[in-house]
C-alpha cells in the first residue's frame, strides 16, 4: 500500500530542496533563506493553464518583489524546456525542474489527480509561502488559476 501522500500546514519547516533552474545553476533552500519565498508547482511549462498563472506571477511580479518575495515556478519539465519557457513568455523570476518529483513529493505537490475523469499521478497545483526562516506562512493545494493572483494577495497582504 503506497504511502498516504503529505500535507503540509502554515507553521511547519518548508522542505529542502535542491533543483537544476531555466538558465543554468541550481536554487535550493538555504539560499532562499534570508527573505520570504513564494514557490509555485505547476504541472507543465507552455500549457494553456500553466503559461497564465506564469504570465499573472510575471505581470504582478513587481508587488511580490516589493514586499520582498522571491518566486520560484517548480514543476517536472528538463531544463531545456524550462529555458523555452522562459525565453516565450519573458519570465523575470525563477523555474526549476523537479523531473524525479522527489521535491514535488516532499511538499505533497506530487500525487493522484483527476485528469478528464481519469486518476492519474501528476502535480497538483500548489502554492507555498516560505518566511525568511524557512517556515511555511501559507499553504494551498489545487490552486484555482484564475483567483491565484486575488489569493495571494489576499493571504499574503499584498
Amino acid at each position: 500500500m503506497p504511502a498516504a501522500p503529505v500535507k503540509l500546514a502554515v507553521g511547519d519547516i518548508a522542505p529542502d530542496l535542491d533543483l537544476p533552474t531555466a538558465g543554468g545553476g541550481r536554487i535550493s533552500l538555504s539560499e532562499l533563506r534570508g527573505a520570504p519565498a513564494l514557490l509555485w508547482f505547476y504541472p507543465a511549462a507552455n500549457t494553456s493553464l500553466c503559461t497564465k498563472q506564469a504570465c499573472d506571477l510575471r505581470d504582478n511580479h513587481q508587488m511580490f518583489l516589493d514586499a520582498g518575495y522571491r518566486i520560484v515556478g517548480i514543476s517536472p519539465d528538463p531544463v531545456a524546456e524550462l529555458d523555452r519557457f522562459v525565453a516565450e513568455q519573458e519570465l523575470p523570476y525563477t523555474l526549476a525542474g523537479d523531473e524525479t518529483h522527489q521535491v514535488m513529493e516532499t511538499y505533497g505537490a506530487w500525487g493522484e489527480k483527476n485528469m478528464y475523469g481519469k486518476k492519474v499521478q501528476g502535480t497538483i497545483r500548489s502554492t507555498f509561502a516560505i518566511d525568511a526562516e524557512g517556515v511555511l506562512t501559507f499553504v494551498k493545494y489545487r490552486v484555482g488559476t484564475p483567483k491565484h493572483i486575488a489569493l495571494l494577495q489576499e493571504k499574503l497582504g499584498l
